[in-house]
């Protein structure tokens, strides 16, 4: 252990045995045995390299908005880039950001300077990576529409990928289908707007969160994707569950596709809730509610 911390230093900044806890907004999970801040692109590609010579497994998180960790611990490394690699510009209509900037931020500098598309995201607690990884999105909008390239670590080398090499659909895109690649930047068509209108927005669906959603509540937002034609939360709703119970986790009282850690959640306490949920959901109206969050060390 001490040996593959003393490595792991000389690319950023690195600690032992840190609790998901700490590292996710649901806050469940075991330990992270290795978790790194590299300190730039560089340090993170050779770290990258350093892993994949010595076959150590790692782990991007971002904000850790999305994800289920399980109780067990995580023997690898996580990574995280929000703390140094942060790095952005704007040319003309073009944003360019690095994985470890907040999209909240990107969203809010693109407006000073009267630039629209971001509003969506002015409220997802996540970063520039995540946010491309996920697909994220909200208010019937999502990065794929914004995104012209992705800059990837693959194959031991940077390189960027085209939109369409992305393969992006409903929450889904190519980085989720291969693990070993990692997105480290990410290019972004805007388009100039007023800055008044585009500031009323964000206000506006600002207050809309605000007022619908557990913001004072431990979540990692959405628990399941809405099926086609359908909402999750209305299918939920539909079978009772709004409030319900098992162990630490609760269904939220104002927003049903909500999972909330209500009081210290164990990762078997949400895992159980969902599959309730699911069992219920298809029970009564034949539909397979698939999860938006990521699950992450199940196996």
């Amino acid at each position: 252990m001490k040996e593959l911390l003393e490595n792991l230093q000389n690319f950023g900044d690195a600690y032992i045995d840190v609790p998901f806890e700490r590292l996710t907004t649901l806050g469940i999970g075991g330990i992270a045995r290795y978790v790194i801040y590299p300190k730039s692109i560089s340090s993170l590609e050779g770290l990258l390299n350093y892993l994949n010579e010595k076959n150590i497994p790692f782990k991007m998180i971002g904000k850790g908005s999305n994800l289920l960790c399980s109780d067990k611990p995580y023997e690898g490394v996580v990574i995280r880039l929000d703390k140094y690699c942060k790095e952005y510009y704007f040319k003309d209509e073009e944003l360019v950001a690095q994985a470890g900037c907040s999209i909240i931020v990107m969203a809010q500098r693109a407006m000073e300077r009267s630039l629209s598309g971001l509003e969506f995201a002015s409220g997802i607690p996540a970063t520039v990576g995540g946010t491309t990884y996920m697909n994220a999105g909200a208010y019937l909008s999502s990065m794929s529409e914004i995104i012209q390239s992705v800059l990837v670590y693959r194959d031991g080398k940077l390189d960027w990928l085209n939109k369409d090499e992305c393969d992006f659909s409903y929450r889904h895109s190519i980085f989720q289908d291969h693990k070993d690649w990692v997105v480290v930047a990410t290019r972004m068509k805007l388009k100039h707007g007023v800055k008044d209108e585009i500031r009323d927005t964000m206000n506006s669906r600002r207050a809309r969160r605000v007022n619908g959603q557990p913001l004072n509540k431990r979540s990692a937002g959405s628990t399941f994707k809405n099926p086609e034609g359908e909402s999750a939360w209305k299918l939920i709703d539909g079978i009772g569950l709004r409030g319900y119970r098992i162990g630490g986790a609760m269904v939220s009282e104002k927003h049903a596709n909500f999972l909330i850690n209500e009081d210290h959640a164990s990762a078997s306490d949400f895992i159980a809730l969902v599959q309730k949920i699911q069992d219920e959901v298809k029970d009564k109206y034949g539909v397979e509610l698939k999860m938006e969050v990521e699950k992450f060390n199940w196996q």
